[in-house]
């Protein structure tokens, strides 16, 4: 087992992390707790030995004050400055990442702890992403300049404001009538110029200018509405201004969108997203410690993908559809459940994973959590965007509505059916996002700042393998069903970083999830919607099924070698926080860390020659 030294996360990963775990569970607590069996008193131990969490904490990392730190004095500035794409945002950014910078070349690394060494750099690692990305951003500010260029005359009136500057009435006004003007005559400019069908480089930029003016609209309101009514000389002078700019600026959002991205905000919109190209993506993958280029990522979702492929020739033949894969996916389909009968399909599926869990004994699974999680039902206006559940401490059900057009309730609904919900239950509940929030709410808090998509999507896609590998499914329609969602993790990775290499367009992704996964089309076109025009991060859809690799590897490695047991393992991991999963790996191998750590963990070998499965 692993030896108790200093490099050994915790010393709790074989004693603190059992007992701080295991207080709160006593025989039959998990069964008691679930929705069929309401909590008895006696059951549970409802509070935790202080004892144990006070030598817990004393076996934290030695820069949990510092990072705290570090993300309140963060958040505290951004409140102060906050003008998107401000220059003086960047500039007081710059100075406070780069004092942070000194402050870690400063400090003894050797003295910290294991634990402080794994924050420091992966502090360390995120200072250089927050630096690289505002060098980003100002080469965005520079390109959306042309169509937006009266955008610092917004920004000054803020920022002066936060300077706490008296206001001149009659100036402001004049300001305001003067950024009118700007404003109208640039907008009769784009209408008059813009003809034909705008390039694909032209959409993108006018997606992001509406997206930015569309937030200096609002700082402007917050300008105003700060002054106005408070200051009657204020309002005499600048209210009629104010409603002329504001009316312009709102004129202006509609041409960039309809004319120049050809968004007219309707169902038909075109998907255009922010390629971030493959510099960019250098930058994130070395920010989430990922030793692999797009392109190996890229044949690695290949390769998953193919599997998965094999495996459901494989269902289809029990399903008696031979090499039909796709006949038996659509039969699968049909099994939807009726309209209101989807909560309680959740509800057994919930109790299902739970008892199969624990009887397993790979996790320790807390009551409470098992307790307090919660559903509710999900708008037709989400839909749209999320087609299948979001969940967490809640879980958020997409299911058709009375008010949807009858194709849209069939295609929720066969999206939506209990087999392919099979892997989604557990996935966003528990062992999935509910008790990951849960444990990293109570444990390593300090290290949400680090929150990635590999840690958090993950986890919860690679317990959708282990409960595979473990005989979760009870037939081929289940396969069938959770064979759908991991090829849907493969083809994320696929379409998304051949969009931002800008070798695949959005209608081709959607396309691809169509052909090669099975998705009804308006699912599809939904999910690519979500990947490319919401506030994801460009490898968020990758970090699914790269996460998850990444914990099945490293299972390998300490698992099924005898260094850990599955229990300790997967405790080990909640109670450590949110990381890169890199870091994870450091932390339950004892390996040494030196401050200038780089990734280096090729987790799934040569992805040009594959992996045996």
């Amino acid at each position: 087992m692993l030896a108790a030294t200093r490099h050994i996360p915790l010393q709790h990963a074989q004693v603190l992390l059992m007992i701080v775990l295991s207080v709160w569970v006593l025989p039959g607590a998990i069964r008691a707790q679930t929705l069929d069996h309401p909590p008895q008193e006696g059951v549970v131990a409802d509070v935790p030995s202080l004892d144990d969490l006070m030598s817990f904490a004393n076996g934290q990392s030695d820069l949990r004050v510092a990072l705290e730190r570090y993300a309140e004095d963060r958040a505290a500035l951004h409140r102060r400055y906050d003008v998107e794409f401000s220059p003086t945002l960047r500039a007081r950014m710059r100075l406070f990442y780069r004092g942070w910078q000194s402050r870690l070349e400063e400090l003894d690394f050797e003295a910290l702890n294991h634990e402080g060494q794994a924050d420091y750099v992966m502090l360390s690692n995120r200072l250089v992403f927050e630096l690289e990305t505002l060098d980003a951003e100002e080469r965005f500010t520079a390109e959306m300049a042309p169509l937006i260029p009266f955008a610092p005359v917004i920004t000054e009136l803020q920022e002066r404001r936060r300077d706490r500057e008296p206001i001149v009435g009659r100036a402001a006004a004049q300001t305001l009538d003067d950024l009118a003007d700007e404003v109208e005559a640039l907008t009769s400019t784009l209408r008059s110029s813009s003809s034909g069908e705008p390039s694909r480089a032209e959409r993108v930029s006018a997606f992001r200018a509406a997206n930015h003016l569309g937030s200096l609209r609002r700082t402007l309101r917050d300008w105003y509405t700060y002054y106005s009514g408070y200051d009657p000389l204020f309002t005499w002078w600048a209210e009629t201004a104010y409603i002329r700019a504001d009316e312009a600026i709102a004129a202006h959002v509609d041409v960039i969108r309809e004319d120049l991205a050809g968004i007219l905000g309707s169902d038909q919109d075109p998907i255009i997203g922010d390629p971030i190209g493959a510099e960019g993506l250098r930058a994130h993958l070395a920010h989430e410690m990922i030793p692999y280029a797009a392109e190996e990522l890229i044949a690695i979702g290949y390769a998953e993908l193919a599997w998965c492929e094999e495996q459901l020739l494989i269902a289809s033949r029990e399903m008696g559809y031979g090499d039909n894969w796709q006949g038996a996916q659509e039969a699968v389909k049909e099994l939807a459940v009726p309209p209101g009968g989807k909560p309680e399909v959740i509800r057994q599926l919930a109790n299902q994973s739970l008892t199969f869990i624990e009887e397993s004994g790979t996790i320790t699974l807390p009551p409470l959590a098992a307790e307090i999680w919660r559903m509710q039902m999900m708008t037709p206006e989400r839909q749209l965007i999320n087609p299948f559940f979001t969940g967490g401490e809640v879980l958020s059900v997409s299911y058709p509505t009375n008010t949807m057009g009858h194709d849209l309730k069939l295609m929720s609904m066969r999206g939506n059916n209990p087999h392919f919900n099979r892997a989604t239950v557990h996935h966003e509940l528990i062992p999935g996002h509910h008790l990951q929030g849960f444990m990293s709410d109570r444990f390593n808090g300090h290290r949400n700042m680090f929150r990635t998509p590999f840690w958090g999507e993950g986890w919860a896609v690679y317990w959708e393998m282990l409960l595979w590998d473990q005989g979760f499914t009870r037939g081929p329609e289940d396969k069938i069903g959770m064979l759908f969602w991991r090829m849907h993790r493969a083809a994320r990775i696929i379409f998304s970083l051949s969009f931002h290499l800008e070798q695949m367009t959005p209608q081709e992704a959607i396309d691809f999830l169509v052909e090669r996964v099975g998705h009804e089309y308006a699912n599809a076109e939904a999910e690519v919607r979500r990947s490319f025009q919401s506030t994801y991060s460009p490898l968020y859809q990758v970090g699914y099924m790269m996460g998850a690799l990444q914990f099945r590897a490293l299972y390998e490695e300490l698992v099924d070698s005898g260094q850990m047991t599955a229990r300790e393992y997967h405790d080990a991991v909640l109670l450590g926080g949110r990381m890169p999963v890199e870091m994870v790996r450091a932390r339950l191998t004892g390996q040494e860390i030196d401050r200038d750590h780089q990734a280096s963990w090729r987790f799934y070998g040569d992805p040009l020659g594959g992996r045996d499965q």
